[in-house]
């Protein structure tokens, strides 16, 4: 079966219904709070996973690059810092279509890990005991 990217999401699919690898939802919740470039999308996902992820430029790029072309994020035509940029920096943002994706993604993992401590997996705070 040929590899169809880091989503599944034909364009008559419901904006929420997309399938997406953690890559992929990393980058959309490092860009759910404003625009960023590429190496600040990397800092962010570093930083919320407390270095446990570390997603590499090309990891990071081809997803952004399928994630432009299916609707999920865009890119900005500017640069956003006031400070002169490196021209070939390139700031990006959700769509309206990524943020529901995004959200869709979240809500799913949520009754996952609500499933998990039902079942004593995991505790019931972030770094308690079980």
């Amino acid at each position: 079966m040929a590899d169809r990217g880091p989503m599944r999401a034909d364009a008559a699919e419901p904006a929420g219904r997309a399938t997406i690898t953690p890559a992929v939802f990393q980058i959309m919740v490092a860009l759910a709070d404003g625009e960023l470039h590429g190496y600040g999308i990397m800092q962010d996902v570093d930083r919320v996973t407390n270095g446990e992820t570390k997603l590499g430029p090309g990891t990071l790029y081809r997803s952004i690059q399928r994630m432009v072309v299916e609707g999920l994020i865009e890119e900005l035509d500017i640069a956003l810092d006031s400070e002169a940029d490196d021209d070939r920096r390139r700031y990006y943002r959700l769509t309206e279509r990524g943020r529901a994706v995004a959200a869709a993604e979240a809500n799913r993992l949520a009754m996952l890990v609500d499933a998990a401590r039902a079942r004593h997996l995991i505790s019931k705070k972030p770094g308690g005991k079980r």
